[in-house]
């Protein structure tokens, strides 16, 4: 089924709410306050059905105080529908919305001139004249001006037709499934229900998602779509979701459902913007920003200028995070007047000057992603991960894969979706060099030498191995890589190493990772080591990671019975009076007496059986 949203725009009383429930049946003002005060006060949607043509429509309330919620529809608007009294023509209310229409970039127009039973055919024509010369000095894609009145069935009749010539949306399709609350309420035995507009890509019946802001996945248990319970909901779809294991009263209008992973929040957001005519945005001010349905006072800080500007580019901070994407539109607000359009370019605070980030802008502005990346990978020299281009370009991992593959200069990690600028590599070769020229023994595995480069990926570190063992610098053995000026096999004798290390820590032996490091061994390998020493009972093993010499154990047991011997027990303190080490080592050394028979322990002190005799 093709699917459109159209929206309506105009002024308060022009007949937007009439207008739809002429064309579909539905009551939009359906609130008690609506009723009382006889105005559109939030948002409500409908839709009309043709054979395989969905048509759904989201309402705007017209007043000029009730703009915030009109633009909480309208960022996911295909289409929209300008609607003029004929017996008014253009007010206040048909200006801002057309504007904040053109800020968003709906592109598609329709016109409707309502109540044509109260004026002649000449003032009529006369509204017609005046609606198009007003459309003029905007970049809409007018697709017709259609006159009706709701008492004359023919015009809705003929409204109906030409609105069903419409194509279907032109949303650009995403990567993943994104959708801003526009409601959200509880239902009894069923449990939360939102409901939005499906941005980015479809979603199905038990799909996992993700609420960014509260950094909590929920399932979606039920699809509405219209009011039908549906499998999948589409983008563009109007769609209600009902959601397993989330309170209604966790999330609100304006928080953003998604996929895990794909987004990350920020505070600050980079755009460029344009003002309005005669408006301007001022530096280091705090505006209303509207991005989705979501609404969040923010600080304007201009790129070209302390002062102010009337177009440019710009950093928006907030104090809550952003979970934004590339090229999503945002509206700029100051009290209830509408001072800016913009365009999110860098959605990801970067570690970047500001001259730095003025050029990005710049390519980003530009769409020139080649340049981006370099920019990107100037500020991210120990890798930029392709995972984020779907939020930072809107490119999915095989377009940004196929971008990384031919950039100049860089490696590519396809697996890790990782770039690096191929200077980087330099610095690796440089770590692996000082590792094998300090220690000429030393003998490292791939995985060894990622514990000491934590950025660097797998594939990344085994180019530059790789490069090494070619040069002759490095010979593998396996999997374990060791210095090729060295002929004998050193393996064998790194037991007496370690045997040696041990003995000279005494009480205090260092944690097997830590002796692995020092002596530039792989961890499997130093494992190996250590369990073939235990089994030889040249080391005994007291905790996961607590290794002693066998002679040493012997001393320190042999020193424990002396103390039982003088004190009548031994416990941490007189322990610690004659031996200060730390409360691990004393510890485990208690516990192993208690493998001794002739030693029993009575509370939290060790005594010899003959105490008890």
């Amino acid at each position: 089924m093709s699917n459109i949203i159209i929206g309506t725009a105009g002024h308060i009383d022009h007949g937007k709410t009439s207008l739809i429930k002429a064309l579909n049946g539905y009551e939009g003002d359906e609130t008690k306050e609506e009723k009382q005060r006889g105005i559109t006060i939030d948002l409500s949607f409908s839709n009309l059905k043709k054979a395989q043509q969905n048509i759904a429509f989201i309402d705007v309330p017209g007043h000029e105080k009730l703009v915030k919620n009109m633009i909480a529809g309208a960022f996911s608007f295909d289409c929209v529908m300008l609607v003029v009294a004929a017996n008014e023509g253009i007010m206040p209310q048909t200006v801002e919305h057309i504007e904040i229409m053109s800020l968003l970039g709906v592109k598609e127009l329709v016109v409707v001139i309502t109540k044509k039973d109260l004026v002649s055919q000449e003032e009529l024509q006369s509204q017609k004249n005046r609606v198009l010369s007003f459309l003029e000095d905007f970049d809409f894609d007018l697709k017709f001006i259609c006159c009706v009145s709701t008492f004359e069935e023919k015009t809705i009749e003929n409204l109906k037709e030409k609105l069903f010539t419409l194509k279907n949306t032109n949303k650009t399709q995403e990567n993943f499934f994104r959708y801003y609350i526009d409601r959200v309420f509880s239902v009894k035995g069923i449990g939360t229900v939102v409901t939005g507009t499906v941005l980015g890509n479809k979603c199905e019946l038990d799909e996992k998602l993700f609420i960014p802001r509260i950094n909590k996945e929920t399932r979606i248990k039920n699809i509405q779509v219209h009011n039908q319970n549906t499998l999948e909901a589409n983008i563009s779809n109007r769609a209600a979701l009902n959601l397993q294991n989330i309170k209604a009263t966790d999330i609100k209008r304006g928080d953003l459902i998604s996929k895990k992973g794909f987004l990350r929040g920020f505070d600050t957001l980079d755009i460029s913007f344009k003002c309005l005519k005669g408006k301007q945005l001022y530096h280091n001010r705090t505006y209303s920003l509207f991005i989705g349905s979501k609404k969040v006072e923010v600080k304007v800080l201009l790129f070209d200028s302390t002062t102010n500007l009337e177009e440019g580019f710009a950093t928006i901070k907030a104090k809550e995070p952003f979970f934004s994407v590339y090229k999503e539109k945002v509206i700029l607000r100051e009290s209830n007047h509408t001072i800016a359009g913009g365009v999110v370019l860098n959605c990801v605070n970067d570690p970047m000057k500001k001259t730095q980030k003025r050029v990005l802008l710049k390519a980003l502005y530009d769409e020139d992603y080649k340049q981006s990346y370099k920019i990107l990978l100037d500020a991210h020299k120990k890798g930029l991960g392709l995972i984020s281009s779907a939020q930072r370009f809107a490119l999915s991992h095989e377009e940004a894969v196929e971008f990384g593959k031919n950039l100049e200069n860089v490696f590519c990690d396809e697996k890790e979706l990782i770039i690096y600028p191929i200077q980087t590599k330099e610095y690796i070769k440089d770590t692996i060099k000082e590792i094998y020229t300090k220690n000429k023994y030393a003998l490292l595995s791939n995985a060894a030498i990622k514990l000491r480069i934590k950025w660097a990926s797998s594939s990344f570190i085994q180019t530059v191995l790789d490069e090494l063992e070619a040069e002759n610098f490095l010979k593998k053995e396996k999997s374990l890589y060791k210095n090729a000026n060295i002929k004998e096999d050193f393996s064998k004798s790194l037991e007496e190493v370690i045997t040696k290390r041990l003995k000279q820590e005494e009480l205090s032996p260092t944690a097997p990772y830590n002796i692995y490091d020092d002596l530039d061994i792989d961890r499997k390998l130093g494992d190996t080591i250590l369990k073939s020493l235990c089994s030889k009972k040249q080391v005994i093993r007291m905790q996961h990671n607590l290794f002693i010499h066998a002679d040493c154990l012997t001393k320190v047991v042999q020193e424990m019975k002396n103390i039982i011997k003088e004190d009548g027990y031994i416990d941490i303190k007189n322990f610690k009076e004659r031996y200060p080490l730390s409360r691990k080592y004393l510890i485990a050394y208690l516990d192993y007496l208690d493998n001794f028979s002739q030693i029993k322990k009575v509370d939290n002190k060790r005594v010899f059986l003959s105490e008890f005799v």
